[in-house]
């Protein structure tokens, strides 16, 4: 029998996280420059399209589908494709399978528009979208098949992983540092100013996150239940503690703390808190917070000193967010909790921590490397760049024949205000009062 109150729950949850990916667009939008924001905004809405048809073509079946012979710790089969199979199907919990499928979709949708941050102003758009199904084809579908399904192998040896800081943030961030390395550095990088040019924008997106991270997080135990109530706590407090890290350390290096620092260490605290919400105390998710908060803050630094240009911080907040959060557990995790799991500072076994190592190491390695060959292909094939003179004109006019802004009427408008009104005439301003 379906379980009604975990199914609307799931339901609920699918949503929240649905919304997450429109909320990343405006986060990534108002930190990218005035003349390349709808481009930006685009490449997560079209990460929307092309997922969502992917995932019910062969992408569900390929992550959680039994696999055959030796390669079913590694990848799914094509038992579900098109998801016609699951129609009617309920599990033993009472949720039903086409439940599960369209909450997983939302994570798959989200992870692969992650990676778009990292490569602001300065890719094809032709390209983003022929990268996009290959490397959920590639990786993203891969990964999560390790760290979710049943016969999963990194499921398998122990590493624990409640709703993607491995299979997400990890693997998006490795990717994101392939594809920066493979594209270049932007025109002026390091020698021209590249500040958000909308910060209401960042903050409204990074909201949009925090709310829909609830489903995120407490929807990944697929019920209404003490787990997902300690899920919800941990993903508030940890995220608070992080805005509040990341603040102080912008305080104490340049003397003033700024709205675009509050809504990354939202970020940061959101990341590292997704595999560990089901295993940590409150307080545990505050101490996770305050030290994701500080690390990243300095780690989107980085990329100045390493010269990789990710544009957004793709890598400094999740890829680094995701590996604090993920080997926090082997040191914070309590056995009081539903993973039943106690890490080192709370007595259990070192191995708990080996493990969670292992996890991170092995989807970094993969995710970097197959991202960076499918990069590389996709350049070799059309060219992943675009030429200089777009990006120097703007990618929102050259790509999209649109603006996000209409700068040319905004100065004719202007022009017109300040110009002289003649004799007998009234000014604009006071026609329109009029």
């Amino acid at each position: 029998m379906i379980d009604s109150g975990n199914t609307a729950w799931v339901l609920v949850c699918a949503a929240l996280v649905m919304l997450m990916t429109p909320g990343l667009a405006f986060f990534y939008g108002g930190m990218s420059r005035a003349k390349s924001v709808l481009n930006m905004m685009l490449m997560s809405f079209a990460s929307i399209a092309i997922v969502s048809v992917l995932w019910v073509a062969v992408g569900y079946s390929l992550t959680f589908g039994d696999g055959y012979g030796p390669l079913a710790p590694f990848l799914g089969d094509f038992s579900s494709a098109g998801l016609s199979s699951l129609i009617g199907g309920v599990d033993d919990s009472g949720l039903p399978e086409l439940a599960f499928a369209g909450f997983q979709m939302m994570f798959a949708v989200i992870t692969v528009a992650l990676i778009s941050g990292a490569i602001a102003d300065r890719a094809k758009f032709g390209a983003w979208l022929l990268f996009v199904p290959v490397w959920a084809l590639l990786v993203y579908f891969p990964v999560a098949h390790w760290v979710w399904a049943g016969n999963g192998w990194i499921l398998n040896l122990g590493v624990i992983d409640f709703a993607g800081g491995t299979a997400v943030h990890i693997n998006a961030g490795a990717a994101a540092l392939a594809l920066t390395l493979v594209l270049g550095r932007r025109k002026g990088f390091g020698s021209e100013s590249m500040r958000p040019h909308n910060l209401p924008f960042v903050l409204l997106g990074a909201a949009l996150l925090w709310f829909g991270w609830f489903g995120f997080n407490a929807g990944s135990g697929l019920a209404a239940d003490d787990t997902a109530a300690l899920a919800l706590v941990n993903t508030q407090v940890a995220t608070a503690a992080a805005t509040g890290a990341w603040m102080l350390v912008e305080r104490i290096r340049y003397g003033k703390v700024t709205a675009l620092g509050f809504a990354s260490g939202a970020i940061a605290g959101l990341v590292a808190i997704t595999p560990a919400a089901a295993s940590l105390t409150p307080i545990g998710a505050i101490i996770l917070g305050l030290v994701s908060g500080a690390v990243c803050a300095y780690a989107i630094s980085w990329k100045f000193k390493f010269r990789y240009d990710d544009a957004l911080d793709v890598v400094g907040i999740h890829m680094v967010g995701g590996i604090i959060g993920s080997l926090a557990i082997g040191l914070l995790a309590s056995a009081a909790t539903a993973t039943e799991t106690a890490g080192l500072l709370y007595g259990g076994s070192v191995m708990v921590l080996v493990y969670q190592a292992v996890g991170v190491v092995a989807v970094m390695i993969y995710s970097f490397v197959a991202s960076w060959i499918i990069a590389k292909v996709i350049d070799l094939i059309m060219g992943f760049r675009i030429p200089e003179h777009v990006e120097t004109n703007g990618l929102d006019n050259e790509l999209h024949s649109e603006t996000a802004y209409a700068f040319d009427e905004l100065d004719q408008m202007e022009g017109e205000l300040s110009s002289p009104t003649p004799p007998g005439e009234e000014a604009p301003s006071q026609q329109v009062r009029a």
